[in-house]
């Protein structure tokens, strides 16, 4: 099955132009990926399973202002999220120069006006409150609890994508709910989770 019937399937609702931007971000994606080795990801179903781990969770997100996302590497999941929100203001902190200036690249050629790109280790960055915190293939719970403090509140949801180790990594005093699918297990974190 293709991604687009997966996540019609799932009955995602998406922006009418989110399946041309994937296209878009996938053949730029490639073609980037030869000379700078921006993703592991070197196939089409690779990538595709990126995106739908990326966008699935629009499934049971609440509405949020804006989104703050660590280490976004090559996109995942900040930049398809920033394609599927577009209401929702979406930066991406990533410090490798490289996937940095791919992400800009992308913000730029798809006309993406939610996104913002920013080259930083997230210790870096000046603290500012966002609605969701996302992060995925970084580090594990404890730590990037630690690194998202300075851009949370008691308001704002935490949203890791994990593996099944999840529950190695979750302290049970933590307000948390785990949504399971195939392959992923999503962390969300928050008061009314």
């Amino acid at each position: 099955m293709n991604l687009k019937s997966l996540l019609l399937e799932q009955k995602i609702t998406l922006p009418d132009n989110f399946f041309d931007n994937i296209a878009k971000y996938k053949e730029h994606l490639f073609k980037w990926n030869k000379v700078h080795n921006l993703t592991g990801a070197r196939d089409e179903k690779t990538v595709d399973k990126f995106i739908y781990d990326s966008i699935f969770p629009i499934t049971f997100l609440p509405k949020c202002k804006n989104l703050l996302d660590i280490g976004t590497g090559a996109g995942f999941p900040g930049l398809i999220l920033a394609m599927g929100l577009p209401d929702t203001e979406v930066t991406l902190v990533e410090p490798l120069a490289k996937r940095a200036s791919f992400l800009q690249f992308i913000k730029a050629n798809l006309n993406l006006s939610n996104v913002r790109v920013v080259k930083k280790r997230v210790e870096e960055m000046p603290s500012e409150i966002f609605d969701l915190v996302t992060s995925r293939a970084v580090t594990d719970t404890e730590m990037l609890l630690k690194l998202s403090e300075n851009f949370r509140d008691k308001n704002s949801k935490l949203l890791f994508y994990k593996g099944e180790r999840v529950y190695d990594e979750v302290s049970q005093n933590i307000k948390h709910r785990v949504i399971k699918t195939e392959n992923r297990h999503y962390l969300l974190i928050g008061e009314d989770v």
